[in-house]
């Protein structure tokens, strides 16, 4: 799977809207407003807060963190959600590989190697038809299904590939 070359974390902080996702298992009750927040953080690990609002309106929230095992300038990502005592599980880590990203860091599409899951994040929370067509001949580069990814725009439900044509 390939990933964006000449990453730039300083610029990937901040916060992101899911704008399309093949959902992982901590998302199974999420139903609109989805969020991932990026900060620095210690040891130079970055803090994580992904949130979203369940089908009773209730705000849902998960801390993680990430590291890069191969230094921060590769787009190469570990991350868990699982603390105990105080520390980071790291052999319960995901894969976060960043597979496709606007020149502005606007968007940002995220894999990995198993293409079980995949995420479309946007520093707004809608894209425009033809970001959604770009985004969608990324990921059928990366070998994924655009008909496994669901669209979580406010304004537009349904499958990425019905949007992308």
């Amino acid at each position: 799977m390939n990933t964006v070359v000449g990453f730039d974390v300083q610029r990937y902080l901040g916060a992101w809207h899911q704008v399309a996702a093949i959902p992982a298992w901590f998302q199974s009750d999420c139903a609109a407003r989805t969020t991932a927040r990026y900060a620095a953080g210690k040891d130079g690990l970055i803090e994580v807060m992904n949130s979203c609002d369940t089908a009773d309106g209730t705000r849902k929230e998960a801390e993680a963190r990430a590291r890069f095992p191969a230094g921060p300038s590769e787009a190469k990502l570990e991350v868990t959600f699982v603390e105990v005592l105080g520390f980071w599980v790291w052999p319960a880590a995901g894969n976060y590989w960043i597979i496709g990203l606007d020149p502005e860091y606007r968007w940002s599409v995220v894999g990995q190697p198993s293409r079980e899951f995949a995420w479309v994040l946007a520093r707004s929370p809608t894209l425009d038809p033809g970001t959604l067509r770009e985004i969608g001949r990324i990921l059928e580069r990366e070998s994924y299904d655009t008909c496994a990814l669901v669209l979580t725009m406010p304004e537009r439900q349904g499958r990425l590939c019905d949007a992308t044509r």
